[in-house]
């Protein structure tokens, strides 16, 4: 491309009308959350914080960022100052399914894990998750996610317990996780979170999960919930298929050469992906009560890679008939929650809170979503809009991503991170007295200890 084409291309993006309108509105969805204006305006400067470039995060850099003379503010909106942040997140997705929806949006649940150095953060225990890279100390969320053609942002999440954590109610108290709450599963919690989206009027068709999401509990309330579904499940999930109930990797060991079809599973910077893929029809084995078992198409999809014979299995579940072509593609949509994983944490943060407390992990992840909402969604319109314009200058460019658009967006429309040379002293010998006081504490601590039999 030619400068003048480059500037043409960058132009349609940078001088795009609407993004500075289209933040104010977002943060002015939730102003009524709010008991005292402060508390708004701390959480508001809080949210263009974690959308800063900054080297680290967590409350004393966001505080020195937005040009507080310390942490305190943010250290209270977390913990003790009133606000129902539950209904800010309700307000932001209610904010973000209004400009995604297209007609045809699904929901998408998946954990995600946050490694951790101590037991004394709430939730906080040796267990598995893949983003840690397996058992390790770590907090564990389950995340809900909305997405449409036009693009995808996270609208929940439900922070996990294991039960021995769940039953240990010193931990409880000290984190000040509310008495009511009791263990719940995975599933469980996704099936929250459905209802809640539910509740909220969320226009879905379909839920989508992994083999985490597969039982027949979270299926059944899909259902109740007028929900189609895709789930994974494991090669010895069994169904009944005809008169017969088999394994899910025998019934797929029995399908005929012509019952597969190649077809298009992704495309990614590496070329176009295609893999085979066969429909049964199996007998439903999670219909609510009240509910007519012979409505609705009940189906296993299975997925062979064309080069490995590497098999994935997936129960389905459409209020109506549905076509192969329909679940594949619903299959290949499955992807976009761990895009937002990726995008949430590295943009704004949303695995870096150093906090302790119910009330703290809660706030923070709150505060993270906010923040992700506005480029996830903004970038989905720029993508539309570019698609609309089709103008020849932007043929050659790949569809604006959150990142490139938060780099415009950071040197364009957000405030920089204070760096007077007042304010960077000033916070310099804040932290070095704030860290001999520490030092002197721990020290006294430990003399103290010494001395007590």
């Amino acid at each position: 491309m030619t400068q003048h084409q480059n500037e043409t291309a960058a132009s349609a993006t940078v001088d795009h009308e609407g993004h500075d309108a289209a933040f104010g509105g977002l943060l002015a969805s939730a102003a009524d959350c709010f008991a005292r204006s402060e508390t708004r305006q701390t959480f508001e400067r809080m949210v263009r914080g974690m959308l800063m470039e900054l080297e680290d995060v967590n409350c004393w850099s966001l505080a020195e960022a937005i040009g507080e003379r310390g942490p305190h503010r943010l250290h209270h909106l977390l913990s003790r100052a009133v606000w129902d942040e539950e209904a800010v997140l309700e307000r932001t997705a209610a904010w973000a399914v209004d400009v995604l929806d297209d007609g045809d949006g699904i929901l998408i649940a998946d954990e995600t894990g946050d490694a951790k150095s101590s037991t004394d953060a709430v939730a906080a225990a040796r267990q598995y998750s893949g983003s840690v890279g397996g058992v390790d100390l770590c907090q564990v969320a389950v995340h809900l996610t909305f997405a449409t053609t036009r693009g995808h942002c996270l609208i929940g999440r439900r922070l996990y317990f294991t039960q021995e954590w769940a039953a240990d109610e010193e931990r409880r108290e000290l984190t000040g996780v509310p008495d009511k709450l009791c263990f719940a599963t995975k599933p469980q919690l996704a099936a929250d979170m459905l209802r809640a989206a539910d509740q909220q009027g969320i226009p879905a068709s379909f839920f989508l999960g992994d083999e985490v999401y597969g039982g027949r509990e979270l299926r059944t309330t899909c259902r109740e919930l007028g929900l189609g579904y895709v789930v994974g499940v494991r090669s010895n999930h069994r169904v009944t298929t005809g008169p017969v109930k088999l394994s899910v990797a025998k019934a797929a060991a029995r399908l005929p050469k012509r019952a597969w079809q190649r077809m298009r599973t992704g495309a990614g910077q590496k070329g176009v992906r295609d893999d085979d893929w066969a429909m049964i029809e199996v007998t439903a084995d999670d219909t609510p009560n009240g509910h007519d078992p012979d409505t609705g198409t009940s189906v296993l999809l299975v997925r062979r890679h064309r080069y490995t014979r590497t098999v994935s299995y997936y129960r389905c579940f459409a209020p109506g008939p549905v076509s192969l072509a329909r679940l594949v593609s619903l299959v290949c949509r499955r992807w976009r929650v761990e895009d937002d994983f990726q995008d949430a944490k590295e943009i704004c943060h949303l695995d870096k809170g150093q906090v302790t407390c119910w009330n703290s992990w809660h706030r923070w992840s709150v505060t993270a979503l906010v923040a992700y909402a506005f480029p996830a969604v903004t970038a989905a319109l720029e993508r539309v809009a570019q698609t609309g314009r089709n103008d020849p200058d932007e043929a050659d460019l790949v569809p604006l991503s959150s990142h490139e658009l938060l780099r415009l967006l950071r040197a364009l429309m957000l405030p920089p991170p204070r760096r007077d040379r007042e304010h960077l002293l000033w916070w310099s010998t804040w932290r070095r007295r704030h860290q001999h006081r520490a030092r002197l504490c721990h020290r006294r601590w430990h003399a103290y200890a010494d001395t007590t039999p």
